[in-house]
């Protein structure tokens, strides 16, 4: 298992948090872990998630693999963007409270303007979730966000 705490790795906070840890890394492939709790921001009132937020934990998991390899490099960790998703085929409605589910996402493709593509698979007893996710991590976030606003602004 990785030491490093999922809050040094995600540029999220909080309760949008979702996963637990990172059991394992390398160059072109992670393997996350969560256990569904009650009370989470996404719960159904009999504590399972809507199988809709495995979504979320694959581009948690996917943005978990780039914050190790920001670590690794002596780099910050920045934010990235989930584009979309391709093919999300899952076999259940709901991850049921108590459920442990393991998250692998391997990178297919990344090229040096950012762009991204991940396989992605939730696994846990009865449940096989598979995706494939387009991710955008901008080369200088701070300059994309900047110009993100005055174009936001400019269509209000």
């Amino acid at each position: 298992m990785i030491d490093w705490p999922v809050a040094e790795l995600l540029p999220h906070a909080g309760d949008m948090i979702l996963i637990d840890h990172v059991v394992a890394f390398d160059e072109e492939s992670i393997h996350t872990q969560v256990t569904v709790q009650a009370a989470g921001m996404f719960n159904d009132l009999d504590g399972s998630l809507p199988a809709w937020v495995g979504v979320e934990l694959m581009a948690q998991s996917v943005a978990a693999y780039a914050g190790c390899r920001a670590r690794q490099q002596g780099r910050p960790v920045e934010i990235g963007f989930l584009l979309g998703t391709r093919k999300y085929q899952c076999n259940v409605d709901r991850f049921a409270l108590g459920t442990r589910l393991d998250i692998h996402a391997r990178r297919s493709l990344e090229d040096d303007g950012g762009m991204g593509v991940f396989e992605c698979e939730l696994l846990g007893p009865g449940i096989a979730v598979h995706a494939r996710l387009n991710v955008y991590r901008p080369p200088q976030v701070e300059q994309y966000l900047t110009w993100a606003r005055t174009e936001d602004s400019t269509h209000d």
